[in-house]
């Protein structure tokens, strides 16, 4: 097992230095196809069964440009506020890896299609921060290699790897920041609200499920230190392929902490990619990190550049939906939340899973109580963040529907979740097939009471004889009978008619 770095406290790295922030968002877009080729770009099929000549890089195999991820990347840039070039191309960025089948990765390099824009971010204290956006540019994934063997699923011990070329071509659009100063003790922090705030928009324009346990997002947080007074960049480390919000917290304080242990040792930063391993919350070496002249780009012979018309982009402008801090303000305002409340709701990452499940016909507060309450216990309970659990706004309203039709419980409907959540399909086929309705028939409730009655006549006595709290027990006895899916209310009334009350 690798030894964990030695690392500074942090108070002492903020009284010694300022950090320096670059942050690399990946972003597979949804689109029905590949970057370049008609294969389906879908998440979890067989290895190498969504491949062909273009995205194997083949011999004579020409590509040709998804335009739907073109206007899925103008859009996003839009959202960004940023400039959309006039006139792009794509460039070739050259480098092995056993994955890449080509040898080199179709990308943009000098001229990207969006650029020069920002995000506002809002902290946990309510407190916005301003990140600018340096470009947002088009590429392609790579494939997947499995490394079998190791104890650990990393190439270090493993006897062997395998390679899937499913994910290689699938879009692409890589958002970069331009340097972050000025954070101070809450760089963390910051990288982490502008991935959540980047998610929610990515989400918001429905380009990407920014599934971040699937790969679908991924962040590379670039992090230099500046002794105090100095104007000058320090050394960055790349750590790659971080993918979840917690996780990229804490590799950025990580970082901060052993870049300044290093430094103070006198020793140098290596300019490298880390890895960052979750049970330690720390990172480790990767590989010595390239600049882009070793990458040898140059323009990709093989494809025309690309000249969005003004139109078109005024036509995309007008698709843009509500954005995420846009319907914060509504939601304040609509459901009367208080500041407090509305900053509880967007850290726990809930607002906007509300938001949708009220759009697809909940109430705000039955949708409020689900997500905050038995789906956030459900997420913590799985290690994901709330928005990566297996149901969606509207499965969650569909439930609070059935709930409102009287044909669940609360406590049924917990269980449809549960079976929606292990992938038993969408609420109602879970209904039928685990038989959760409410038993809303009389008749079949009256005989469970009348046999309830029947094995406890001391109760009966007493309830006849006018304390009606002992029906209590025999309502218990009836919920018990119909494995809880009497209606407990309607079951009541039925038990006091039976015994003359």
């Amino acid at each position: 097992m690798t030894a964990v770095a030695e690392i500074m406290d942090y108070d002492e790295v903020l009284a010694r230095f300022d950090p320096v922030l670059g942050l690399e968002v990946h972003v597979e877009l949804s689109t029905n196809t590949k970057m370049f080729c008609g294969c389906a770009n879908a998440f979890g099929a067989e290895p190498n069964t969504q491949v062909c000549p273009v995205c194997l890089g083949l011999p004579g195999a020409l590509p040709v440009v998804n335009g739907k991820a073109v206007e899925a990347a103008i859009r996003i840039g839009l959202a960004l506020n940023c400039e959309v070039a006039e006139w792009c191309r794509f460039a070739r960025k050259n480098y092995f890896y056993p994955d890449m089948p080509k040898n080199f990765q179709t990308s943009q390099y000098d001229e990207p299609i969006v650029h020069d824009g920002y995000l506002d971010v809002v902290l946990d204290d309510g407190e916005t921060f301003r990140v600018e956006i340096e470009r947002a540019h088009m590429e392609e994934d790579t494939g997947k290699s499995l490394h079998v063997g190791g104890a650990t699923g990393r190439i270090h011990g493993a006897s062997h790897s395998l390679l899937d070329y499913n994910r290689a071509g699938v879009p692409l659009i890589e958002i970069v920041t331009k340097p972050i100063t000025g954070a101070g003790e809450r760089a963390p922090e910051v990288a982490r609200a502008y991935v959540a705030a980047l998610r929610d928009l990515l989400r918001a324009l429905d380009v990407s499920d920014v599934r971040m346990d699937q790969g679908s997002l991924r962040c590379d947080a670039n992090v230099s230190l500046m002794p105090k007074g100095s104007a000058e960049f320090g050394t960055r480390t790349e750590t790659k392929n971080v993918n979840s919000l917690r996780s990229v917290e804490r590799a950025v304080r990580f970082e901060m902490q052993r870049h300044a242990a290093v430094l103070t040792g006198g020793g140098e930063i290596l300019q490298e990619t880390r890895h960052f391993d979750e049970s330690t919350g720390s990172t480790s070496a990767g590989r010595k990190k390239e600049t882009s002249e070793d990458y040898r780009y140059f323009p990709e012979p093989d494809l025309v550049p690309i000249a969005p018309s003004r139109e078109w982009v005024e036509e995309l402008s007008k698709t843009l939906p509500e954005l995420p801090w846009e319907r914060r303000k509504r939601a304040k305002e609509e459901w009367g939340l208080s500041d407090e409340e509305l900053r509880d709701l967007v850290n726990a990452g809930a607002l906007e899973l509300i938001a949708e499940t009220v759009e697809a016909g909940a109430q705000p507060g039955d949708a409020r109580s689900w997500w905050v309450a038995y789906l956030a216990q459900q997420a913590n309970t799985r290690g994901v963040e709330l928005a990566d659990l297996e149901i969606s706004p509207k499965q969650v309203a569909r439930v609070i529907a059935l709930v409102a039709e009287g044909k669940l419980t609360n406590k049924l409907a917990r269980q449809v979740v549960d079976g929606v959540l292990a992938g038993e399909g969408e609420p109602d086929e879970v209904v039928a097939a685990r038989g959760l309705e409410v038993v809303s028939d009389d008749s079949a409730l009256q005989t469970a009471i009348d046999e309830a009655l029947a094995a406890q006549p001391d109760i009966a006595d007493k309830i006849r004889g006018g304390k009606v709290q002992a029906a209590g027990a025999i309502v218990g006895a009836v919920m018990k009978a119909t494995k809880g899916q009497a209606d407990a209310k309607r079951v009541r009334e039925l038990v006091l008619a039976a015994c003359g009350q």
